[in-house]
């Protein structure tokens, strides 16, 4: 069955704004940036569980901080090519300005997806943001697998692809003096449709920025699958758009959606912060 927003919980710490009929909530009535009890991260768990990914307005996290408000969900990820700033190995910079030659995330994507337990989630803090431009969008991969056929879900859900981060990695940090010469990134095959372990809904688990292809199927075959399953993934009903604004926060479930940022702001400066918590095996 279907669940939609319509129907989720009231929260004893805070509140919750949906945002769109399938994902998204922006939270408010928490300070996320100080010390939470435990009430507090059930509710945030629960909303995240309930909408997927959950946003929040005026958090002025410092790094600590940051990454303490991560630790709440479970051990934080190390991103295995990316720099990060010195004494903070868990934090991943995101910055873009005049001189960027590419941005982080401009294809859609689940952070990591090559992973062998790839992310459960992530936590982004953009301090500066562009005058116009600069949202993200992401999407519910349950609203996208529900919307297949029977047969097509039946199709799909004994299938496994790979995700490999090779192509995605290899030269990308070198501007940054993280010089990759013989690495080795990961490369995993995962279920081309994973069970959520908290929730225990389906979602689709493939996506265009790491997935090279469907295991065990023609190469034709899965390349006309794959492009048929990116197209449908992110039509716009399936779709949240942020609309960032200094010290704001997006917490996304990677186990369930994909993101896209969008890079319409050059020449002007979007930067901030992200950590990332470590996930399980999909299944």
């Amino acid at each position: 069955m279907t669940t939609t927003l319509s129907n989720t919980r009231r929260y004893a710490t805070l509140r919750a704004e949906p945002l769109t009929r399938h994902i998204g909530a922006e939270i408010s009535g928490i300070d996320i940036t100080q010390p939470l009890d435990a009430a507090q991260v059930r509710d945030l768990q629960q909303a995240l569980a309930d909408h997927q990914v959950i946003f929040f307005r005026d958090q002025p996290f410092e790094l600590d901080a940051q990454k303490a408000f991560g630790r709440h969900f479970g051990p934080l990820h190390i991103h295995p090519g990316a720099p990060s700033p010195e004494g903070h190995p868990e934090i991943l910079r995101i910055h873009a300005d005049a001189n960027s030659k590419y941005i982080a995330g401009e294809n859609w994507h689940s952070d990591v997806s090559c992973d062998a337990e790839p992310p459960l989630g992530s936590i982004l803090h953009l301090h500066t943001v562009p005058p116009q431009g600069g949202d993200t969008l992401f999407a519910s991969m349950y609203a996208a697998y529900d919307a297949l056929s029977d047969r097509l879900q039946q199709y799909l859900d004994g299938l496994t692809a790979t995700h490999d981060g090779d192509h995605v990695y290899r030269g990308r940090f070198k501007n940054y003096g993280a010089a990759d010469t013989g690495k080795v990134y990961p490369r995993s095959s995962h279920p081309v449709v994973r069970t959520h372990p908290v929730t225990g809904r389906k979602a689709l688990f493939v996506n265009p920025g790491f997935t090279t292809h469907i295991d065990g199927i023609p190469p034709k075959e899965s390349a006309a699958l794959l492009a048929f399953l990116y197209e449908h993934s992110t039509q716009p009903e399936f779709v949240v758009r942020f609309r960032w604004k200094a010290h704001s926060v997006a917490f996304w479930d990677n186990r369930c959606t994909q993101h896209l940022a969008v890079w319409d702001y050059r020449p002007a400066v979007r930067s901030g912060y992200r950590v990332t918590i470590q996930g399980d095996t999909p299944r």
